[in-house]
């Protein structure tokens, strides 16, 4: 098997790994609400969303073209690859590692309970790699079609889904608190599915996007995406390991989205989630590779504001708001670290040694979480002001580390009482 072969199908595999944590780092931006208001139990609500991630990657392949051509300047005539990167083996590399990138923030902030963009993520890593690499980063398409709308995103959220409460409350007014959270948790199983098949048609053709650019380089794919369509097997390949990842249940997350942010009722899920969803399949239709993330988490805060008396943990929303800001910049940075190890090794040995490393990472990060676990047993437990901790507090009291520490899922970790 030639190096360039090897490269390829270990890019699938950990472009494949990507969308898996995708889904689960994800599931909560369709979920977190109707879980925490009761209107779907955990283990139900991640199965309608898997299934609808599963359908929604079907839809379109937009976003996909916007990846392959919208990020590196990656030529795909075979002559000027040669010039310009190096040969594919060299353009191989310079995806691989972007991707190793994404994967290891998304894992890291999903460690700590952090709803980050897995988007950024992986478009951060694309374009570390890419510079690292000296290959042309298409500036101007990351600008129009990722950091605009990555800016503007969650404040439109905010305003919609804010609008959206202030005129449910205003509406239902005479109608009994009893009677209103009973009609909108049904209405929550409406919304909340149709954000899940928007996600699906946004975030899994970010990985189709990756794939597809791969196999342009190594000549196995014609470089017009949007004419010629993507084949089958990369579509149903990424639709499935989203569904999967969604399945899984990103429960760190879920956590803080549905209990951190805001003590969040009925009415303002439902307003929360059909302004998520609104916004997310307008973007998609227009090829804009948004973040779901920021989208939700702009929606959860917008019904906050909405809703006369009700509280939003500005202390949560401003580490997220951190976290948003060192996405890119700290996925490009593994990225490009990646690609200069690799590159510095050589060849199919130098993939093969930051394969094991993501794979090394990955397992202790999840080992490290299995410590203090926060499933769909527990994801509904009061949520701690004092510590601002994604961790139950009975579970914080129960497992100590050895350190004496326990991790917050906001942020630093805490001193363990």
């Amino acid at each position: 098997m030639s190096a360039e072969t090897l490269i390829l199908l270990l890019l699938i595999v950990t472009a494949l790994g990507f969308d898996f944590t995708n889904g689960f780092h994800d599931t909560g931006n369709a979920m977190a609400t109707s879980i925490a208001t009761g209107a779907l139990k955990p283990k139900v609500a991640v199965t309608i969303a898997a299934v609808l991630n599963l359908v929604g990657a079907f839809l379109s392949v937009e976003v996909a073209t916007t990846v392959t051509k919208g990020i590196l300047n990656i030529p795909s005539d075979p002559g000027e690859l040669s010039t310009e990167v190096g040969g594919p083996t060299i353009a191989l590399t310079i995806i691989f590692a972007g991707l190793i990138g994404a994967i290891i923030w998304n894992v890291v902030t999903w460690l700590f309970g952090l709803p980050s963009s897995s988007s950024h993520a992986l478009f951060g890593g694309l374009i570390g790699s890419g510079l690292a690499a000296s290959v042309s980063i298409n500036w101007n398409g990351i600008v129009g079609k990722v950091i605009v709308p990555a800016l503007l995103a969650p404040v439109i959220a905010c305003i919609v889904a804010s609008v959206g409460t202030l005129l449910i409350y205003a509406i239902t007014k005479k109608i009994s608190e009893r009677r209103k959270e009973e009609g909108f948790r049904h209405g929550q199983i409406a919304s909340a599915s149709l954000v899940s098949l928007a996600h699906g048609t946004g975030d899994a053709q970010k990985t189709m996007g990756v794939i597809a650019l791969a196999l342009i380089v190594t000549g196995h794919l014609n470089p017009d995406v949007a004419e010629e369509g993507l084949p089958l097997w990369v579509i149903g390949s990424c639709a499935i390991a989203i569904a999967m990842g969604t399945y899984l249940g990103g429960w760190r997350i879920i956590r803080t989205l549905g209990k951190g942010l805001v003590e969040i009722s009925s009415p303002q899920g439902m307003a929360a989630e059909a302004s998520s969803a609104a916004i997310i399949l307008t973007s998609s239709a227009a090829g804009m590779a948004l973040s779901t993330t920021q989208v939700a988490t702009g929606s959860i805060m917008g019904s906050g504001l909405g809703r006369k008396g009700a509280e939003v943990r500005w202390g949560v929303a401003g580490r997220m708001a951190i976290a948003w800001l060192t996405t890119l910049p700290a996925a490009a940075l593994v990225g490009a670290l990646c690609y200069w190890l690799a590159s510095a090794i050589g060849g199919a040995l130098g993939a093969l040694v930051i394969f094991a490393i993501l794979v090394a990472a990955c397992v202790w990060m999840w080992m490290r979480a299995q410590q203090h676990k926060v499933d769909s047993n527990n994801v509904n437990a009061d949520w701690d002001d004092e510590t601002g901790s994604v961790i139950p507090a009975d579970l914080r009291e129960t497992t100590v580390v050895e350190s004496d520490v326990v991790e917050s899922g906001a942020g630093d970790p805490k001193p363990q009482a």
